[in-house]
């Protein structure tokens, strides 16, 4: 079963990718949110002729050829574009089995705990901890991330006083029985996260996120080394050889790949399995409600190691407008959890309306 045909649907911000078969079979994946129009750029010129004519079974191999063929670019964009090749095929091998793909993994669909994330450092630490609350009472949640400091913040917080004052207001708020996450988004030297990481212990926060810069390992090292809270970072990391440093080393105690960022389902299970190996929990950063949060809910169905919860955006589409209407059915959380579909691949369909609105390109052998 040869790869036939790529297709990219894309706007700025997402991209959907449908492969074809010689022999009519389909998938559907997803290359990375945000300058997506980028990575279907990417895409064609970088990732499908390498994957034209390939076999389709062969996800593995085609996850390793496709960087080693194109090591001169070893970065963001080729990993983001990769992502919609590796989930359109395993989209394509679920439907081929009739099986889900986290029944292709050993899980079993189920409703999966999550945890409501909060984009926002925009909001007063009163406002945040009433919708916190309306949250909780509407949906069940049991666990919470709010933002503390500024992003890429060099130890500033979004303005005077908010970080210190947020984090009780919502643990009051929410109570002492819903654990609280807290993501620095990687604003402090060490000297300052560890500082803030004892006002979160008073706190009760079980999980401290990004707290330094992700680019300086040795930095978020010392702080996890220095504290009680679980350190959690990962989600921008792509390299696997970098994941490798980071995980033999306990740079963070919980890893977060991101399925789209690091370059797809495959290789997020690997980060996943030396994580297991080195005895860290994972748990997927998934902030956004595109297929990702879909591809991370399979995952973690399936994995041995995986965290308490998923990662789940409260951002209604007035917040993240690309959001609206792209697959369904819909995300929708209840008892504080979330369905993993299923039905054959990914268990959604993607909205032809949408499909019909953005930029369509193909790659196709000749």
């Amino acid at each position: 079963m040869k790869i036939k045909s790529i297709e990219t649907f894309s706007n700025t911000f997402v991209s959907m990718v449908r492969v074809r078969t010689d022999d009519g079979a389909e998938g559907w994946g997803q290359i990375s949110p945000y300058n997506a129009d980028i990575s279907t750029t990417v895409m064609h010129r970088q990732v499908a002729p390498h994957a034209l004519g390939r076999d389709a079974h062969d996800i593995d191999a085609l996850v390793d050829d496709i960087p080693e063929k194109e090591h001169k670019f070893p970065g963001s964009y080729l990993r983001r574009a990769l992502a919609g090749l590796d989930t359109a095929l395993w989209d394509l091998r679920g439907k081929l089995a009739n099986k889900s793909v986290c029944e292709l993994l050993g899980g079993q669909p189920r409703p999966f705990p999550v945890y409501a994330s909060s984009m926002r450092r925009d909001i007063t630490p009163e406002d945040e901890a009433d919708r916190l609350v309306r949250l909780r009472d509407t949906h069940g949640y049991n666990a919470f991330k709010i933002r503390v400091g500024k992003e890429c913040g060099h130890d500033e917080d979004e303005w005077p006083g908010r970080s210190d004052a947020i984090v009780p207001a919502v643990r009051h708020a929410v109570g002492d029985d819903v654990a609280l996450l807290v993501d620095a988004n990687s604003c402090y030297t060490p000297k300052k996260a560890i500082e803030v990481g004892a006002m979160l212990a008073d706190n009760g926060v079980c999980h401290f996120e990004e707290p330094c810069p992700y680019w300086e390992f040795t930095w978020t090292a010392e702080v996890t080394r220095a504290l009680e809270i679980p350190v959690a970072g990962g989600e921008q990391d792509n390299s696997l050889p970098l994941w490798r440093h980071m995980i033999a080393t306990h740079v963070v105690n919980i890893v977060q790949p991101d399925v789209c960022y690091v370059g797809g389902l495959t290789r997020a299970l690997r980060v996943a399995a030396m994580a297991k190996d080195a005895g860290l929990a994972c748990v997927p950063h998934s902030a956004n409600l595109s297929m990702v949060t879909v591809f991370s809910l399979h995952m973690m169905g399936a994995i041995e190691n995986a965290g308490p919860y998923v990662e789940f955006s409260i951002e209604p589409t007035t917040y993240y407008p690309w959001q609206e209407g792209l697959f369904s059915p819909a995300l929708e959380a209840s008892d504080g959890k979330v369905q993993i579909s299923d039905a054959p691949g990914w268990g959604v369909e993607i909205s032809p309306t949408w499909l019909a609105a953005s930029a369509h390109r193909v790659s196709e052998l000749d």
